[in-house]
């Protein structure tokens, strides 16, 4: 037996009971492996479960796929299904009749949507299966009805509860009996419970699921949501990665079509697993700190087990477990995770000392976990240290930023896959669809582009590259703050780095009208409590910025520095790590940024653009989870403070997941319009929110409950206030993309196209906007869904806002892909999550402190 790793990894040899990590022992365990097929943890017993799930028998013949094909689309419904009933339009009459604006040139659009041609025109009818005795096992269940397809028909689909056909059987409740292996006979009782019309949100579910099942006919893997291709990978061995080429796909109700939206998706894979990982941490912190290092590095991660091509997110670290350990089957014996591998995937495990990974799951009412081993784990996705190597993203980026005509290319050559496959073709003409193999075309508007006013001077940039640093270079700034009493701490090592940021910021910020003195320089070193003490000792009230030189990235540092800036003693900070100042060639550029992030956090303004709307806040929100405690989550609200919506009001809800979101921003919106008041001497007749962070399935939560609770806010500051209110869902998590006909070939469409016809949904007032520019691969749109809106404004008048704040965020000197309220909004939640994990101190929440 190999003993690759030492002590650290070990566990026991063959425990009789495999102890349970304290977090897991609160769950039933499924203290099982992966099963082969789709469900993880499929053949293990749940513990404390009194009737335990039957294998499925060998003898019983399963109709082709069926056992696949499920509507909770493996452990849950597509979320986003649940917003298909949402229908917000209606109640504003301004755009009952037309939501498309007028302005801006037209251009010719194609899309990656492909329209169904032929559908059902014959109602669906579901049907609630019931079992008696009670089976467990969903593929168990499937078997025994399939038994019966005589009666059902060969064309069904069943999720082990809910099943769909195309025809009506005779009876209303039909009962069925079949017989386990073990000769147990079993009552089926199929009883229809609803007749669904062929223009029923669950009939494009439905179509969801079968075209799903399409892919899985053409031996496509699916991990996650999407389907890659693992036959045909893309190694790229000099990082030791690989990339799977894979699609996304989603049939749903358009303005005047069904249709299908496809794009190209990439999985990428590292040559390493999870057991190298840790032979890596063993060698880097020794066993002392072997533990905790694995612990930090390796919980959240997501894996791949080859052998199943499942992912799964690692939960817990089982020090107790090996792979000798045992864990019982269905019937009731016991088997070790080693015998189990070579039996089942005739795979040998090399290091048996090494512990187990712990998946938390959960099926039905059942929670558990899934067991892992290590070394069979491979590790997906990309580290911040990779992400950071710029060669890496360079050979990267050729294999998954693909141009428009070569995105396309690939999508053409999938659907040709599916055009020709005969029993794709079978399966579709069964439930009466058929697709158009062309791609949409349709006409879009590009918007006029902006103006940049910046300290009474007025510039236009090159829309083409939608940046405007060159333009404005050496101009003053609309307002900037002097920096006459600051702190700059530095270790010994980079006493002469120190200098040379000071000699560049001196350099770069009189052309911006900063007026900057010398700083109170400290040497410090280089560990935290060096950096604490000198911040406590030397930080008094007239103090305007501190600025900290870090030797490296280490979060603990960067963090505790934060906490104690932005809380316990709120003055406005600015980190910088030494490599960024070490190169002579970059190091003007560098300062420039560093100044002006300076001037911003102290209260300072960079530019503007005209907004013609007068006494107008636009409100920004974002939501973060909060990865290191795990049950907390933050909600970023950023609110205009002026009438050229270049001054902002920050603040955050730091709150336990599941408590309602909307009774902390109320108390934000309501401390926003008093600050509003302060600044304007009058509360603003508009409010615009621009909603960020509004996942799948959770539009009418929105809609019914947050809306409500702004309109109470509202209310509660005058009986006499009532502002004309637009509530604006942001979504950046798109499967749309538009490609420009320029030329007789496809390219990027140029920032400002906009979308609002062909491709946006008849139940929504909602838009596509192209703001920002790529140099590399495809530009994604973002979806903007006007839920609520009392404005009476124009679609026009609402995308050119929408376009105009896409310019106002001060950390980049160009056009963003979101509204800046939204960008300044998760800029906030994230650095709370991330770095302080508490409420910042209220006394900053009139700068841009997080920046």
């Amino acid at each position: 037996v190999q003993q690759g790793v030492p002590g650290p990894l070990r566990g026991r040899r063959q425990p009789q009971q495999p102890q349970q990590p304290q977090q897991l022992q609160q769950l039933q365990q499924l203290h099982v492996p992966p099963a082969p097929a789709e469900e993880p943890g499929g053949h293990g017993r749940p513990r404390g479960c009194e009737n335990p799930p039957q294998e499925r028998r060998p003898g019983l013949q399963v109709s082709s796929g069926l056992q696949d094909l499920s509507l909770r689309d493996r452990g849950g419904r597509r979320r986003d299904f649940h917003d298909l009933g949402v229908n917000t339009r209606q109640a504003m009459v301004h755009v009952r009749e037309s939501k498309t604006g007028f302005s801006g040139k037209v251009v010719k659009l194609t899309t990656n949507h492909f329209r169904l041609t032929s559908r059902p025109q014959w109602a669906l009818y579901q049907y609630h299966v019931g079992y008696s005795p009670e089976m467990e096992a969903r593929r168990l269940r499937s078997a025994l009805l399939f038994q019966h397809e005589d009666t059902i028909g060969k064309t069904h689909a069943f999720d082990g509860s809910i099943l769909f056909l195309p025809k009506k059987l005779e009876n209303k409740v039909t009962e069925l009996f079949s017989r386990t292996r073990n000769g147990e006979d079993v009552k089926i009782t199929v009883t229809l419970t609803n007749e669904l019309p062929p223009t029923s949100p669950t009939c494009l579910q439905f179509y969801n699921i079968i075209f799903r099942r399409l892919l899985k006919m053409l031996n496509l893997q699916q991990i996650g949501r999407n389907y890659y291709n693992p036959s045909d990978p893309v190694s790229i061995p000099n990082h030791r990665l690989m990339v799977w080429l894979g699609f996304t796909s989603s049939i749903l109700q358009y303005e005047e079509n069904i249709m299908l939206c496809a794009d190209v998706c990439h999985k990428v894979l590292r040559g390493e697993t999870v057991l190298d990982t840790m032979h890596s941490l063993h060698s880097q912190v020794g066993e002392e700190r072997f533990r905790d290092a694995c612990a930090k590095e390796l919980i959240g991660l997501i894996v791949l087990t080859k052998y199943n091509n499942r992912t799964y997110r690692i939960d817990d670290i089982n020090w107790d477990s090996n792979p000798k350990s045992t864990f019982r089957k269905s019937d009731g014996s016991e088997m070790s995770f080693v015998d189990y591998y070579k039996k089942q995937y005739n795979i040998e495990i090399s290091d048996w000392m090494q512990p187990v990974l712990m998946s938390k799951m959960k099926r039905g009412n059942i929670q558990g976990s899934v067991a892992l081993i290590p070394e069979l784990c491979s590790l997906t996705g990309l580290t911040d240290k990779m992400r950071s190597d710029f060669n890496m993203m360079k050979d990267l980026a050729i294999h998954t930023r693909l141009p428009p005509e070569q995105r396309q290319r690939e999508l053409g050559r999938f659907l040709s896959y599916i055009q020709k496959d005969d029993n794709v073709q079978k399966e579709l003409r069964n439930w009466g669809l058929s697709f158009d193999y062309k791609s949409v075309s349709f006409t879009g508007r590009v918007v006029q582009g902006e103006k940049i006013f910046q300290s009474g001077a007025m510039f236009e940039y090159n829309p083409q590259f939608a940046d405007w640093t060159k333009e404005t270079r050496g101009v003053p700034l609309i307002r900037s703050v002097p920096v006459d009493s600051w702190l700059l701490i530095y270790t010994r090592r980079n006493y002469d780095v120190a200098n040379t940021l000071l000699q560049s910021l001196f350099k770069v910020t009189p052309s911006m009208g900063i007026h900057m003195n010398r700083p109170s320089m400290v040497e410090v070193d280089d560990r935290t409590e060096a950096y604490l003490r000198v911040l406590q000792q030397r930080v008094t009230p007239d103090i305007n910025i501190v600025v900290c030189i870090l030797s490296s990235s280490r979060k603990d540092k960067y963090d505790a520095i934060k906490k104690y800036l932005c809380t316990d003693c709120p003055i406005p900070s600015q980190c910088v790590l030494a490599r960024t100042l070490s190169k002579p060639q970059t190091i003007m550029t560098v300062a420039t940024k560093i100044a002006l992030q300076m001037n911003c956090k102290m209260g300072g303004e960079l530019w503007s653009v005209e907004i013609p709307l007068k006494q107008v806040m636009i409100v920004g929100i974002d939501c973060y989870h909060d990865t290191v405690s795990g049950k907390q989550s933050v909600a970023g609200f950023v609110a205009s403070l002026n009438q050229t919506v270049t001054r902002w009001f920050s603040r955050c809800v730091v709150q336990s997941r599941g408590q309602e979101l909307v009774d902390g921003l109320k108390t934000c919106l309501q401390t926003a319009l008093r600050n509003w008041t302060k600044w304007n001497k009058c509360l603003p007749s508009r409010i615009f929110v621009y909603r960020d962070g509004v996942g799948d399935g959770q539009l009418n939560t929105l809609v019914n409950y947050e809306v409500p609770q702004f309109l109470d806010c509202l209310k509660s500051i005058g009986t006499d206030y009532s502002p004309k209110l637009t509530v604006i869902v942001v979504k950046k998590r798109v499967g749309a993309r538009f490609f420009a006909e320029i030329g007789g070939g496809l390219r990027n469409p140029p920032p400002g196209t906009v979308v609002d016809t062909v491709v946006t949904r008849p139940e929504w007032y909602d838009f596509f906007i192209v703001s920002q520019t790529v140099k590399n691969g495809c530009v994604a749109p973002t979806h903007y869904n006007v839920v609520y809106d009392t404005s009476q404004l124009k679609p026009d008048h609402v995308q050119r806002l929408t376009y105009k704040l896409c310019h106002m965020y001060y950390n980049w000197s160009g056009i963003i892909r979101v509204p800046a309220p939204c960008q300044y909004a998760h800029k906030l939640a994230f650095f709370v999550g991330q770095s302080i994990h508490r409420e910042p101190n209220l006394m900053l929440s009139d700068r841009l402190y997080y920046l």
